[in-house]
C-alpha cells in the first residue's frame, strides 16, 4: 500500500515551483448589488406594428 503522508522527489519540485493554491474568494467579493434602473416609458414605446415587419423580414429572408 502507498503511504500518501510522504513527498517523493516530483512532489516536491511540483510544489517548489507552483507552490500552494490561491485562497478560496468567497461569493460575496465576486458580485456586486446594486439597484436597478427606474423603466423609462419612452423607451418602451414603439411603432404598434414594427414586430409584424420584423417577422414579415425574417420570412423573406427563409424563402
Amino acid at each position: 500500500m502507498q503511504d500518501h503522508g510522504t513527498q517523493d522527489g516530483d512532489s516536491v519540485v511540483r510544489r517548489a515551483r507552483f507552490g500552494a493554491l490561491p485562497e478560496r474568494i468567497a461569493y460575496e467579493d465576486m458580485v456586486e448589488m446594486k439597484a436597478a434602473s427606474p423603466r423609462d416609458p419612452e423607451r418602451d414605446t414603439g411603432t404598434p406594428g414594427a414586430g409584424n415587419l420584423l417577422a414579415c423580414l425574417a420570412w423573406d429572408l427563409v424563402l
